[in-house]
C-alpha cells in the first residue's frame, strides 16, 4: 500500500512539474521581431491607407488586415537618418550633434558607442539580431596609410553596425545614391571599389556592383536569415532597411512596366513584393503566431521623384491628403504608413488613430520582453503596447515634436500643431527664406482635427496655445528627454528658435 501511494504521488509530482515546466516555457516565450523599414515610401503609396493610389501593395494590405494600422504614425524626422537614429536608440536625434540634414556615406558614426540600443537590448535578454539593408547611421572607414582622405577597404570597418546592437550585417553605408557603391557584410566591404559610377552622384564603387540588385540581394538575405534562425529555435531581430522606393528609382526587370505608374509605381510594387517575401518565409518556418513584424517608412514621399517621374499627373498621390513632402515639417513630410501584425496578441484588422512616434520602438520592444529601460535610454519612446492590444483607450504620448531637414521645430498634442518657422522648414514652396520674405506669421499653429491639410493658420487666435507648447517643446529640450524619468542631458546645444533661414546648401536628394 505505501509503495503504491508513493509512486502515485511520484507521478503526479513530475506531472505537476511537467505542467509547471511547460507554463513557465510558455511564459517566457520570447517573439521574433521583424522590422521592415521603407525608403521615402509615402503614406499615399500604400493602398490600404490611400484607396484611392494607383499602384497595388497587396502584402502590404494583407498586413493591414492581419494586424493593426495606425492613421497618425509620425516619423522623428523628415529625413532618413536622424529617423533612423530615433528607431535604434528611442531618442530624438536633434540631441545630437545632427541638427539638420543627414549622413553621407563615409561620416563617422551618429549613435555613441556607449548608447543603448533596441539591438544591445534584445541582445542581452537572449536575442540574435541582425541588420540588413541601408544603415545611413555613420561608421569610421579605415584611413589608407599616410592619407587623411583615402580609404583602404582591405581593412576593418569600425564602429558599424556590429558594435551598436547588430550580430550580423549585410548591407549599404548610405542611401543607394550615395557612395561608395558597395556592399558591406559585418566588418568588411564585399570585394574593393576599383570603378567609378554614378546614382545621382559619382563616387568609388565595385565592379560587380549594381543598384537595381539591392532590392532582390537584401531580400533574399533577409529570407535565408529568417530560415536559419527558425531552424535554429532562438528568437531574433530583424531590422530589414529596405533601400528602396528611394532614388534612384531602379525597379528590377520583372517589375518594370508592370504598374503603368511610372518606374516609380514599379519600385514601390517591388519593395511590397519583397514583404511578400518576408511574409512567406514566417509562414513556411513555422513561427507566424509568434513573429511581430513591423511595417513603416523613415519619411514621407522625397518630391525630387516628380521631376522624372510625375505620378501626381496620373492621379497617385504619395502624400495623400497632407501638405508637404519628405523635407518638410508639414505633414506630408513625417506622416507614414505604420502596421504591426502579432497574431493572438493583436486583434486582426484593428485600427488607431492615436499619435505614435517611430521613436516608441524601443520602450515598446522592451516592455514586449520584460525589460526594465534605464534612465539615459529612451529617452523620447513611449510604450505603445497598450494600444497593441487594446487595453488603452487614451493616450500614451503626453506629446510629439517634429523635425525638418533644415533643422525646425514643431510640436503636436492632442489636436494642435505649433511649427516654428513659418515655411515648410525644407525645400517644399514657401521655403522658409520665402515665407520671411512674404512676411508669413513667424509660426504656424493648425487644429489638426478640422484642418489637417494645414492650410489655416490660427496661431494669431490661440497666444496661448501657442505659448503653452512653446514652453512645452522647451522643457523636452532642457529636460533631455520627453518621457518621464530623471533629465538628461543633450549633446549638442539645441536651438528652438532658427530665426534666420541658414539656406544650409541642402540639395534635393539629401
Amino acid at each position: 500500500m505505501y509503495k503504491k501511494a508513493h509512486l502515485l504521488f511520484i507521478t503526479l509530482l513530475i506531472g505537476t512539474l511537467h505542467v509547471s515546466a511547460q507554463k513557465n516555457s510558455d511564459s517566457d516565450t520570447r517573439p521574433n521581431i521583424i522590422y521592415i523599414l521603407t525608403d521615402d515610401l509615402g503614406i499615399g503609396d500604400v493602398q490600404f491607407f490611400n484607396p484611392q493610389g494607383k499602384v497595388k501593395t497587396p502584402n502590404i494590405d494583407r498586413l493591414g488586415r492581419e494586424g493593426k494600422s495606425f492613421t497618425d504614425a509620425h516619423s522623428s524626422s523628415a529625413v532618413c537618418t536622424p529617423s533612423r537614429y530615433s528607431i535604434l536608440t528611442g531618442r530624438y536625434a536633434w540631441r545630437t550633434k545632427l541638427a539638420s540634414g543627414v549622413l553621407h556615406g563615409f561620416d563617422p558614426p551618429l549613435i555613441d558607442a556607449s548608447r543603448l540600443t533596441v539591438g544591445k537590448l534584445l541582445q542581452q535578454n537572449g536575442y540574435t539580431t541582425a541588420c540588413i539593408g541601408k544603415w545611413h547611421l555613420g561608421m569610421d572607414w579605415p584611413l589608407a596609410a599616410n592619407a587623411t582622405t583615402e580609404y583602404d577597404y582591405t581593412k576593418a570597418i569600425k564602429n558599424g553596425p556590429t558594435t551598436r546592437g547588430f550580430d550580423y550585417f549585410f548591407g549599404i553605408a548610405s542611401s543607394l545614391d550615395i557612395p561608395p557603391f558597395i556592399y558591406i557584410e559585418n566588418e568588411h566591404t564585399v570585394g574593393v571599389p576599383t570603378v567609378i559610377k554614378k546614382w545621382v552622384r559619382s563616387g568609388p564603387a565595385e565592379k560587380d556592383f549594381d543598384a537595381v540588385n539591392c532590392v532582390p540581394d537584401f531580400t533574399a538575405k533577409a529570407v535565408n536569415y529568417i530560415k536559419d534562425k527558425s531552424a535554429k529555435k532562438q528568437p531574433f531581430f530583424l531590422y530589414l532597411a529596405l533601400p528602396s522606393p528611394h532614388t534612384p528609382i531602379v525597379p528590377n526587370k520583372a517589375f518594370k512596366g508592370t504598374t503603368g505608374v511610372t518606374d516609380y509605381g514599379d519600385y514601390v510594387a517591388e519593395t511590397d513584393w519583397s514583404v511578400g517575401q518576408v511574409l512567406k518565409v514566417i509562414k513556411e518556418s513555422g513561427i507566424s503566431k509568434n513573429t511581430i513584424v513591423v511595417f513603416t517608412s523613415d519619411n514621407g514621399f522625397a518630391p525630387y521623384v516628380l521631376k522624372n517621374f510625375n505620378v501626381e499627373a496620373l492621379g497617385h498621390f504619395p502624400s495623400y491628403i497632407y501638405r508637404g513632402y519628405k523635407s518638410d515639417i508639414w505633414e506630408g513630410g513625417h506622416r507614414i504608413p505604420f502596421i504591426v501584425r502579432w497574431p493572438g496578441k493583436i486583434k486582426a484588422g484593428t485600427s488607431s488613430d492615436k499619435t505614435i512616434c517611430l521613436s516608441d520602438f524601443m520602450a515598446t520592444t522592451a516592455a514586449i520582453i520584460h525589460a526594465k529601460l534605464p534612465d539615459n535610454s529612451a529617452e523620447d519612446s513611449y510604450n505603445l503596447l497598450p494600444y497593441l492590444t487594446g487595453s488603452v483607450a487614451g493616450n500614451i504620448r503626453e506629446a510629439t515634436v517634429h523635425h525638418s531637414i533644415d533643422g525646425y521645430f514643431a510640436i503636436r498634442q492632442g489636436k494642435w500643431k505649433l511649427e516654428l518657422c513659418p515655411g515648410s522648414g525644407g525645400w517644399e514652396s514657401p521655403k522658409n527664406g520665402e515665407a520671411f520674405k512674404l512676411g508669413l506669421p513667424p509660426v504656424q499653429l493648425y487644429d489638426m482635427t478640422v484642418d489637417v491639410r494645414e492650410k489655416n493658420n490660427v496661431e494669431a487666435q490661440h497666444p496661448d496655445i501657442v505659448k503653452n507648447l512653446t514652453a512645452l517643446l522647451e522643457k523636452y529640450v532642457k529636460d533631455g528627454r520627453s518621457t518621464p524619468g530623471k533629465p538628461q542631458s543633450n549633446d549638442a546645444k539645441v536651438d528652438i528658435w532658427k530665426l534666420h533661414y541658414k539656406g544650409a546648401g541642402i540639395k534635393d536628394g539629401d
